[in-house]
C-alpha cells in the first residue's frame, strides 16, 4: 500500500503561523504534523512507500522528509501552480503515480491519534474515516441512506442530515484507483475542475456505483486546524499520549 500526502496549500487562514514555513511543518506537543502523518502511515498502517505532492514551501517539505525518512522511498510531485488550484488537482497528479495500487490517502494537516490512520489502512475495501460530533458548516460532512452508503460528501449539504465529518482519510483499492483515476482525468482535463475538493470526484464516482464504506473513529482523537486559535487549542486538548 502506498501513502499519499497532499501538502501543497499556503494555509493563509494560519498566517501569521505559515508566512515562514508550510502548515505541516508547524508542531502540536513535540512533533510536525508532517512527523506525525508519516509515522501513521509508515509505522502504523503499514505503508510501504510514500508519494507527496508539494507546493507552498516545498523544499522544507522535501529536505524534511529527506532527512527523517532516509530509509522510506518517498516520490516527490511539484504542484507549482498551487496558488490557483484546490487540492483535487494534487491528487489529480498524485493520481497517475498510484493508478492500479492500494492507496491510504490524507491531507498534509489532519492532527489526529494514529490508531485512526491504522484502522482506516487495514480495511480490505474502500473506506473513509468519520468523526461523529455536531457539525457546522466548515466541516466535510458524510451523508447516507437507510443501508449506511454515502450519498453525499461535502461541506454544502445540511449539517442535521449528516451522521459526522469526514477526518480525511481514505483507503483505496487497486479498482478504485482505477475508477478515481479516470474521473479525475475527465475532470481536470475535459472539464477543468482544478480548483475544488477532491471529494467532488468522491461523489461522481458514488453515482456510478464505487463508494466507502464508512468507519467510526469518533474514539480516537482528532482535531480540525485551520487558524492560530485551532493550534492553541489542540495543544491543550491533545491526548498526553500523543504528545
Amino acid at each position: 500500500m502506498i501513502g499519499v500526502i497532499l501538502a501543497a496549500g499556503m494555509a493563509k487562514r494560519l498566517r501569521p503561523l505559515t508566512d515562514e514555513r508550510p502548515k505541516c511543518l508547524l508542531k502540536v506537543g513535540n512533533r510536525t504534523l508532517l512527523e506525525r502523518i508519516a509515522d501513521a502511515m509508515t509505522k502504523d498502517a503499514g505503508c510501504s512507500e510514500l508519494v507527496v505532492v508539494t507546493g507552498y514551501r516545498a523544499n522544507m517539505i522535501r529536505e524534511y522528509l529527506t532527512e527523517h525518512y532516509p530509509d522510506v522511498k518517498i516520490t516527490f510531485l511539484d504542484n507549482a501552480d498551487y496558488e490557483n488550484n484546490n487540492n483535487i488537482y494534487s491528487l489529480w497528479m498524485a493520481s497517475k503515480v498510484v493508478k492500479g495500487q492500494d492507496v491510504l490517502l490524507m491531507d498534509s494537516d489532519i492532527l489526529c491519534d494514529p490508531e485512526a490512520v491504522k484502522r482506516i489502512g487495514q480495511q480490505q475495501e474502500p473506506a473513509l474515516a468519520v468523526q461523529r460530533h455536531e457539525l457546522g458548516e466548515e466541516e466535510i460532512k458524510v451523508i447516507v441512506d437507510a443501508d449506511g452508503r454515502i450519498t453525499e460528501l461535502n461541506k454544502t449539504c445540511n449539517p442535521a442530515d449528516a451522521i459526522g465529518e469526514s477526518v480525511g482519510i481514505e483507503k483505496m483499492t487497486a479498482d478504485y484507483m482505477n475508477a478515481l483515476c479516470e474521473e479525475l482525468d475527465l475532470m481536470i482535463e475535459k472539464e477543468g475542475l482544478i480548483n475544488i475538493f477532491y471529494e467532488r470526484a468522491f461523489e461522481r464516482l458514488i453515482e456510478q456505483g464505487h463508494s466507502f464504506k464508512v468507519v467510526d473513529t469518533t474514539d480516537c482523537f482528532s482535531i480540525e486546524l485551520d487558524t492560530p486559535e485551532d493550534f492553541e487549542r489542540a495543544k491543550e486538548l491533545i491526548p498526553a499520549e500523543l504528545y
